[in-house]
């Protein structure tokens, strides 16, 4: 194994180690935050002399690298990392970044998927090829909040406003090994709250499940399916029946009666209405309940 693939599979199994030290130890976002200050035996490995240089050492992690920030990892460190990341992210499912590796890697059939999707839509092509990316620094909030009410851009930076949430927090990509795919996947992330907007669902537990089914339906994801089929776990008994009854129903026959969700370009489209919108793209207006 050379220096750049070991520093590659340090990393990917810190993650791993990491999210069982949180389990462990709640309070601690680190593993080093739970470790002993005193130093033990094995604390410290010991000296290996490295005959590649530093400067040597980044060329040939920057070879292996498709796109910046990119970790390339083998089917192994793939297991390792999916299985950690699920764990934690059932314990936890408002880590973020654990349901940000999961989805990366157990994502590749259904992100092809995806990908070929969007490229035979004429608007889905376009997307690939120009590489939209929606966060603070390319959106004008001033102009969407001036929006009239009722405009997809004026209830997209309400939802933002209400729920106290930006588009700034989606995780970079790093463990998908293709870098179209990769971009897939970001921009997957990037329309999240964009389907929270058109579905009508806040960002609680029963707004975040009910979003979880259209996607594992529209995109066929494992993070979606194992969100949307575990995650009514921590809900109460009735807010479950509410789920069950009414929101899964119409989640799900939305998520099968409408278009791809990844072939529509919504920054183009913020001053048509929500319900336009909705109708276009083949979402059931949403059932009359207080999520």
């Amino acid at each position: 194994m050379s220096t750049s693939q070991f520093s590659q599979f340090y990393r990917c199994t810190g993650i791993l180690a990491t999210s069982f030290a949180v389990l462990l130890c709640p309070t601690c976002p680190k593993l080093c935050h739970c470790t002993s200050s005193t130093p033990g035996r094995g604390d410290q490995l010991p000296h290996t002399d490295l005959t590649v240089t530093a400067e040597e050492h980044v060329d040939e992690e920057r070879y292996y690298q498709l796109y910046p920030g990119h970790i390339p990892t083998s089917p192994l460190q793939k297991a390792l990392l999916s299985a950690g990341s699920a764990f934690m992210a059932l314990y936890n499912p408002y880590r973020h970044d654990m349901v940000a590796v999961l989805g990366e890697t157990t994502g590749s059939s259904a992100l092809r998927s995806l990908r070929d999707k969007m490229k035979h839509d004429p608007e889905g092509y376009q997307i690939l090829q120009e590489r939209p990316r929606i966060r603070l620094s390319t959106l004008d909030v001033t102009g969407l909040r001036g929006l009239p009410d009722g405009t997809f851009g004026r209830e997209y930076v309400r939802f933002l406003d209400s729920n106290r949430v930006s588009p700034d927090t989606r995780m970079p990509v790093k463990f998908v090994d293709d870098e179209e795919l990769a971009y897939v996947i970001q921009r997957y992330r990037e329309v999240h709250d964009l389907m929270h907007t058109l579905l009508g669902m806040p960002t609680n537990m029963l707004g975040e499940v009910v979003v979880k089914w259209f996607e594992a339906v529209q995109t066929g994801l494992p993070m979606c399916i194992l969100g949307a089929v575990f995650g009514p776990v921590r809900l109460s008994a009735r807010k479950l029946q509410i789920l069950t009854t009414e929101l899964v129903p119409w989640a799900v026959q939305s998520g099968r009666n409408a278009s791809c969700v990844l072939n529509f370009y919504y920054e183009n489209r913020w001053e048509q209405t929500v319900e336009s919108l909705r109708e276009e793209i083949g979402i059931l207006h949403p059932p009359a309940i207080c999520v």
